[in-house]
């Protein structure tokens, strides 16, 4: 299906006519009734009279982001991780918005209340004038090949022994190339080559972008940082651990990695 992103930021209310998807979300939750995103008309879900924004189309409907919390069934966007890739993208587009205007009520520079841009995804304030974009946060995500090994690690925000790449956040100043070298030699002891840019992935926990990389090991003996990483270590293709869902950009590297493996 073919994904398009709005950014005619015009909220209305609701008359129950209208149809799509729906995003209904509040403090990082996403209404997911029956563990699905609804979609249908906006009075099959009782949402008339609520205010919402058209934010992009999913297979020839629109989408609509509705800055509400119901009563139950409120979940996380994890939950769509196996879904479509474009409709997972749209669902966190919808949630991280929706965390956007929910921490900008107010101006950062003077204090007055702001206002939602009509044409825009922004927020504006009548009294200084500053204008505020959601902000995304850079991440860089790395395979790291040695001969028909792929390092993986357990990291200990993750749950039910899933093992896959390293990650971490670009700092003020660095190139993706440099932070890739960085947070590998951190996390893992291990000095990286021949990086090469593989791909790109929205990923809303929080508000992040993950941009993807494969290398070959060059030098060092893994020595894992305990504050990141329960575990790390080199494993043959064919005798993986638990590996990260499909659908995720860990995944991909993974698999790509493997299949290189498998090649050669």
């Amino acid at each position: 299906m073919k994904l398009r992103l709005c950014n005619n930021d015009m909220e209305l209310a609701l008359t129950g006519n209208e149809n799509g998807w729906w995003i209904v979300s509040h403090e990082s939750k996403l209404w997911l009734p029956n563990g699905e995103l609804p979609f249908g008309s906006a009075a099959s879900f009782s949402l008339q009279g609520k205010m919402a924004r058209a934010i992009g189309e999913w297979g020839g409907a629109p989408v609509w982001l509705v800055r509400h919390a119901m009563p139950r069934d409120m979940g996380s966007v994890r939950q769509l991780l196996e879904l479509d890739r474009g409709l997972f993208q749209l669902a966190g587009r919808g949630v991280q918005l929706a965390d956007f205007y929910r921490s900008h009520r107010y101006c950062g520079y003077c204090g007055h209340e702001m206002h939602f841009s009509r044409s825009e995804s922004a927020c504006l304030c009548g009294n200084c004038r500053e204008r505020y974009y959601p902000q995304i946060a850079p991440c860089v995500i790395v395979a790291i090949r040695r001969d028909d090994q792929i390092l993986l690690a357990q990291h200990v925000r993750h749950r039910g022994g899933i093992h896959t790449v390293l990650a971490g956040f670009v700092e003020v100043g660095e190139t993706l190339e440099q932070a890739a070298a960085r947070e590998v030699m951190e996390e893992s002891n291990i000095e990286i080559k021949n990086l090469r840019y593989v791909t790109s992935q929205p990923w809303p926990f929080p508000h992040s972008l993950m941009m993807a990389f494969m290398a070959d090991y060059h030098q060092g003996e893994i020595r894992h940082d305990p504050k990141e990483l329960l575990n790390a270590g080199w494993y043959r293709y064919d005798r993986l651990p638990l590996l990260p869902p499909p659908g995720t950009v860990a995944r991909r590297l993974i698999e790509d990695t493997v299949a290189l493996c498998r090649a050669e």
